[in-house]
């Protein structure tokens, strides 16, 4: 009987994980991508796998007319190449930081340090190099989506808590609290999707980066943290465990 409910339990912590991971793919719609390098190859290649995963797509053989389409056409994320003509890689990333809220992603057959440093210098959110699997290149973009993925509205309130990324804040009643970056973006992630359990993995991968290194153990004591400084100050909400899947923020009926 023992080992019945076991597997039951796990059985259940597994359904909850794909159940979660579902709902996450889902939260992350197939957006209009812009591919800009001078290579006519790379383009079509990319291009055919990306449609292939069910993206749209916009193609630019120089920064200048990348400019032209941005400003045009809505467009969801940027793949740049580095070395181009008129407008070079660089430049285009930070004419994108200036005046857009997309992620980019740096092509290049350059692999030295200095490289790397100046591309995320000028604004990008990943680096990848030439050549590389089409597969990687859907992960890191996945990745990245879910990075970007925002709530609608900046402001989340549950009763007197009010919790704000417009200053990076957290009200109760007419007290204010400034916490740690990443203890705010983890807190707002949680209470943007009350009831929905997010694994470790998932947290780590939204709030640290997918190139993080670390041991996901520091979700463990990020979420420790937030419980012992909100255990005395607000009954409106809870950060709860889920056993063997991850947490669940829980609003609590005033």
């Amino acid at each position: 009987m023992w080992m019945l409910f076991s597997s039951t339990i796990q059985k259940t912590n597994y359904d909850m994980i794909k159940q979660n991971e579902t709902l996450t793919n889902e939260a992350i719609p197939l957006s209009t991508i812009l591919i800009v390098d001078d290579d006519e190859h790379i383009r079509k290649l990319v291009s055919v796998h990306l449609k292939e995963a069910g993206y749209d797509v916009e193609t630019a053989s120089d920064g200048e007319k990348a400019l032209h389409i941005l400003e045009k056409e809505p467009i969801d994320m940027a793949i740049v190449d580095i070395m181009m003509p008129i407008v070079d890689g660089y430049e285009l990333t930070e004419d994108i930081r200036d005046f857009y809220d997309i992620p980019v992603i740096l092509l290049t057959a350059k692999d030295q340090i200095e490289d790397k440093e100046k591309g995320f210098l000028s604004g990008t959110d990943d680096y990848l190099v030439k050549p590389f699997e089409p597969k990687e290149l859907l992960f890191r973009m996945k990745a990245l989506f879910r990075r970007y993925e925002k709530n609608t509205d900046d402001v989340i309130q549950f009763g007197q808590t009010v919790i704000s990324k417009k200053n990076y804040e957290v009200t109760i009643g007419e007290a204010s609290y400034i916490l740690p970056l990443k203890e705010f973006e983890l807190l707002f992630l949680l209470a943007s999707y009350p009831d929905q359990v997010f694994s470790r993995e998932q947290l780590v991968e939204r709030i640290w980066g997918f190139d993080y290194e670390g041991d996901e153990r520091t979700v463990d004591v990020h979420i420790k943290r937030l419980r012992k400084r909100f255990m005395d100050l607000s009954n409106d909400f809870e950060i709860k465990t889920v056993r063997g899947v991850g947490y669940a923020f829980e609003a609590k009926k005033s």
